[in-house]
């Protein structure tokens, strides 16, 4: 058969035999989804992980925090010095109610959420880019421990005097021309990956 002949006949045997793809990709209504009322979310067990805001001033950043925490059962949040609180309708746009879901509390200081947690056996990790700080991918997470990561201000980052204060300092690589990334992302992949190590 000549080679063109037969490109077109593995072509035409793909078309013939592939199967439909909307039986296997159907999008899932709400109520297939498997969602936890308020109720159940506060019985489920959580991840023992905590997620510091420290001076965070997108109430939008805020509410992303709370909406990706509530989806990976995260512990608690705690606010600390300018980031708001619930409940503020701008934090609402984003969080759709993951504010009555996750648990928070606030602090005056970072340097207070820091202190408290370590005093209760917490190992604290700033997500920020620093001298002797780990890979995300590299960080492996002890049995039995819990964690807290600590995300910072928009334009200044962590404060120097929190990452001093912290136990590790986590980096997520980055290869492009920014590496910056927004808050509401940076949650995210960290939050998502630390998950995955708990859980699986």
């Amino acid at each position: 058969m000549l080679p063109i002949l037969r490109e077109i006949n593995l072509v035409l045997r793909s078309y013939v035999f592939r199967p439909n793809i909307n039986e296997f990709m159907r999008k899932l209504k709400n109520s297939e989804l498997g969602r936890l009322d308020v109720e159940d979310f506060k019985k489920t067990e959580k991840v023992p992980l905590i997620v510091v805001l420290d001076n965070i001033r997108s109430l939008h950043n805020i509410g992303s925090v709370f909406r990706t925490s509530d989806a990976f059962l995260i512990e608690k949040i705690y606010l600390c010095g300018i980031t708001a609180q619930p409940p503020h309708k701008e934090i609402h746009k984003t969080a759709l109610g993951a504010t009555e879901s996750v648990d928070w509390e606030y602090f005056d200081t970072t340097m207070e959420a820091v202190k408290k947690l370590q005093m209760e056996g917490v190992h604290v990790m700033a997500i920020e880019q620093a001298e002797n700080s780990t890979s995300l991918q590299d960080f492996n997470i002890a049995p039995s421990q819990k964690y807290a990561i600590i995300m910072g201000n928009e334009v200044k980052g962590v404060q120097q005097e929190v990452v001093s204060a912290c136990d590790a300092v986590i980096e997520i690589p980055q290869y492009g021309t920014k590496h910056s990334l927004n808050i509401a992302v940076t949650a995210g992949v960290v939050i998502w990956d630390l998950f995955k190590k708990m859980r699986f």
